[in-house]
């Protein structure tokens, strides 16, 4: 089950993606910045701030133990629901950003919001999933936790989708929540025992 050591990783890039790239990390001075880029970047830095709450939420990723399934089962079920939960967390936090001085903002933050409230919905049915298979079964569950994380592929253009605003975009290259977003790193990979 090698699909799994991409959970983490995998979420933070599509958070990530939703919150610009690249660009100068210093913060800029407000001589340089018109009112309404300065809302701009306010705005990007509460919507970065309330995407990297994903990665602030506590997930412990399962051990691998081959060895004792029903251990297996329960971790793995534990961890679905975790990765639900920071979902779930990050999309009520980004409906809670405020309006956008930009046109178009808060459009594209409800629809990051859709898209993390239904990548929590995949994980919640990966965990019942998980919780509803036979711990004997090395398959059942492992394949509805593999099918939830290959799944966060289709999520990742809705998020893409803030960066076709050219403000908000160019917010996000100077809001530091979003430059502190693109350091975070993921929780440890899952690695298998025997």
């Amino acid at each position: 089950m090698r699909l799994l050591p991409l959970v983490a990783a995998t979420a933070l890039v599509v958070a990530v993606a939703g919150c610009g790239s690249g660009g100068d990390s210093a913060t800029p001075t407000s001589s340089s910045e018109s009112p309404s880029d300065a809302a701009a970047v306010a705005y990007m830095d509460k919507v970065c701030t309330a995407a990297s709450s994903f990665a602030t939420v506590q997930k412990t990723p399962p051990q691998l133990d081959a060895n004792d399934p029903a251990k297996l089962k329960a971790d793995m079920g534990a961890y679905m629901g975790q990765m639900a939960d920071a979902f779930t967390q990050t999309a009520t936090k980004l409906r809670g950003v405020g309006p956008s001085p930009v046109a178009g903002g808060d459009e594209q933050v409800e629809q990051m919001a859709v898209t993390f409230t239904g990548i929590a919905k995949n994980f919640t049915d990966a965990k019942a999933a998980i919780e509803a298979a036979d711990a004997n079964d090395p398959v059942g569950g492992l394949q509805a936790a593999g099918e939830a994380i290959t799944r966060l592929d289709d999520f990742v253009a809705p998020l893409k989708q803030l960066e076709a605003s050219p403000e908000l975009s160019a917010a996000a290259e100077k809001a530091a929540a979003c430059q502190d977003l693109r350091t975070l790193r993921p929780s440890e990979p899952v690695t298998p025992t025997s």
